[in-house]
């Protein structure tokens, strides 16, 4: 339970309350806190492997630039309609469209192998990564808005619901499935 508290803490999914409660059992429980700071350092890491910036590339290296003013116009015009295709889209957004990114995780320190399965996947398989050494496996997904179907696989048969979704259904095979709600924040 406390596993789950904290994943649900890291992935600001509890209420004012629910959180209160987890401040209350952290002060109580030296174990529990320094669990759950370990876990955040963890994501901390996780977090920072993404690219804060692009190298600048230098045009005088290369060579085969040199008839870069040839193509000023062309590029002008290029670059003048690939802003009005983008300012279209960004003020007509077409919602069917619209792809949410959604943070998959699960807490499984002893599996070796975990995977996803969905309604989004066409119910195919979906690795997840191990996040460091902390036992909680992850991947994130862009997902359309809607209600989704997903169970966790670990260790290619055992079938899990979400512990941290509370709507879950047993398929016609007797396993269960955890059911995701994915909605435009507006």
């Amino acid at each position: 339970m406390n596993d789950n508290l904290i994943s649900m803490y890291i992935d600001n999914e509890l209420s004012l309350d629910d959180k209160i409660t987890f401040v209350e059992t952290i002060h109580e429980n030296e174990k529990i806190k320094d669990d759950t700071v370990y876990l955040l350092e963890q994501e901390k890491l996780i977090r920072s492997e993404v690219v804060d910036h692009i190298p600048a590339l230098n045009i005088k290296e290369h060579s085969n630039i040199r008839h870069l003013n040839l193509f000023r116009p062309f590029a002008f015009a290029a670059a003048g309609l690939a802003a009005a295709v983008i300012l279209l889209m960004v003020f007509y957004p077409r919602q069917e469209n619209l792809l949410l990114p959604y943070r998959f995780v699960i807490y499984q320190p002893d599996a070796q192998h975990v995977e996803l399965a969905g309604s989004f996947s066409g119910w195919k398989k979906i690795p997840l990564k191990l996040a460091g050494q902390s036992g909680y496996w992850e991947t994130t997904l862009n997902l359309p808005e809607g209600e989704h179907r997903f169970s966790y696989i670990v260790e290619g048969y055992r079938r899990l619901p979400d512990p941290t979704i509370a709507a879950h259904e047993i398929d016609d095979f007797g396993g269960e499935s955890s059911i995701l709600k994915v909605k435009l924040q507006t």
